[in-house]
């Protein structure tokens, strides 16, 4: 990875690494870059954002350096991440730029930038947007009539958005009741209104209150325990759990129980196959993919492609391979046959639909998967060049392979580097929940150590 861009777009604190002087310059560096890739030709930018303070900073420079070297920029404020994908390529769009940190903290925030067809930008465009920047490339700015305009869409693009993801389903989701958690996140723009297309539906919305440092503080699909607790005490069918900017969710059965995305692809995936319309019967999940999961697949027939970790690496196996169903366990989930990245509200829609169809309870449903007790560590580091440096020990690969040799067939071992933080991270998959934790810890002790 470049020193900007990482696994998922740049990220960072702001005003303590991301600030809206490199926002400006990312759009300057954008504009050109799509410029030379149009043959000179004026490009079109969507641009949406999630509820943090720090979004309107980012988003007025990101405006203001994509404007100076003309483009034309398709305001879209408060807009999940897939919804920003859709409009990208509902409006014929040449890229769109969200600013978000899904699911990290307020002070936290990002800039990811999507291709005209909603996918990700290619590795080789991130590359050329940071050497302009890295390298001091001069943009030209432009003047009188060449400046980019700035065009405010309206409600109706999000209309456009909810008509998509309901077509998506054919049941009207009557006679279930879910309590759905927006984390104070994009979602909260719009899942009530999603939710209220389907007016024989019971839904109670919760943490859809953003004031700009609350999105994920204690809700979202990262914290589950307030979700879990109305669960258990509000006689609902199932929870739902989005991030900060809607491009992944969990869930929550109606004991209570969380129910993650490995479950989730399982449940799915096995209604798509019965429906004939899971491609070569397969799913994509990453290294990270519960040992549950891949004994699930083996044991209804699916084939089980495994990518690295990350969203961009999933899909670009399911469109290599032409393949229907794939994610992360986070809850990142792609239905490629609907939209090009994960989508939250359309995960949460197509698993309503199985559930309400199969008239089974969401834990029948979830226990057809089992999770075998996976422990993870995040271990701080001080910087990239140390997270290099710890991968590269003798002594971790040592203590790594020791403690696979100890597991046998019975668990796994993973540890890597997280590609938007300065974390190492460690994670033990075995029977026993104290034995995963013992080992986790240990392999977390050496990394510290080194």
């Amino acid at each position: 990875m470049g020193k900007l861009f990482g696994t998922d777009g740049i990220r960072g604190v702001v005003n303590a690494g991301l600030d809206a002087q490199l926002a400006y310059q990312v759009g300057l560096a954008a504009a050109a870059v799509l410029r030379k890739e149009k043959g000179g030709e004026r490009p079109v930018v969507t641009i949406g954002k999630d509820t943090r303070i720090s979004s309107d900073v980012l988003e007025g420079a990101l405006v203001a350096g994509l404007c100076s070297a003309g483009a034309d920029v398709l305001h879209l404020g408060v807009f999940p991440t897939p919804a920003v994908a859709f409009a990208t390529v509902d409006k014929a769009a040449d890229a769109g730029v969200v600013i978000s940190a899904s699911h990290n903290p307020f002070e936290h925030n990002g800039i990811k930038i999507f291709n005209g067809r909603g996918v990700k930008l290619s590795d080789a465009l991130e590359n050329e947007i940071e050497d302009i920047i890295l390298n001091g490339v001069e943009v030209p700015v432009v003047t009188h009539g060449d400046i980019g305009r700035v065009t405010y869409l309206d409600a109706k693009e999000r209309e456009r958005y909810l008509d998509h993801l309901v077509s998506t389903i054919d049941s009207d989701l009557a006679g279930l009741r879910i309590a759905v958690d927006c984390a104070n996140g994009a979602a909260s723009a719009t899942a009530p209104a999603l939710f209220a297309r389907f007016p024989k539906l019971d839904c109670d919305i919760f943490y859809a209150e953003p004031d700009g440092v609350n999105i994920n503080n204690g809700c979202g699909s990262t914290h589950l325990e307030a979700l879990r607790e109305r669960m258990k005490t509000g006689r609902y069918d199932l929870g739902l759990a989005f991030d900060g900017d809607a491009d992944r969710f969990l869930a929550v059965d109606e004991l209570g129980e969380p129910i993650d995305g490995d479950q989730i692809m399982a449940i799915c995936g096995s209604d798509l196959m019965a429906r004939g319309e899971l491609p070569g019967n397969a799913v994509v999940a990453t290294v990270m993919s519960n040992l549950g999961f891949r004994l699930f697949t083996k044991e209804h027939g699916m084939k089980l492609e495994i990518t690295d970790v990350g969203d961009r690496n999933v899909l670009e196996r399911m469109l290599e391979k032409g393949y229907a169903l794939g994610g992360e366990q986070s809850g990142h989930t792609i239905f490629l046959k609907h939209a090009t990245t994960g989508d939250g509200h359309l995960s949460a829609l197509q698993l309503l639909q199985v559930l309400k169809k199969s008239g089974r309870r969401a834990s029948e449903l979830a226990a057809m998967c089992a999770v075998y007790p996976q422990m993870l560590i995040n271990v701080p580091v001080a910087d990239k060049a140390a997270k290099e440096r710890i991968m590269a020990s003798d002594a971790l690969a040592k203590a790594v392979a020791g403690t696979e040799q100890s597991l046998g067939d019975r668990g796994r071992v993973l540890v890597r580097p997280s590609g938007t933080e300065a974390l190492v991270r460690v994670m033990v998959e075995a029977a026993e929940d104290a034995e995963a934790r013992e080992m986790a810890e240990a392999l977390a002790n050496v990394i510290k150590n080194l």
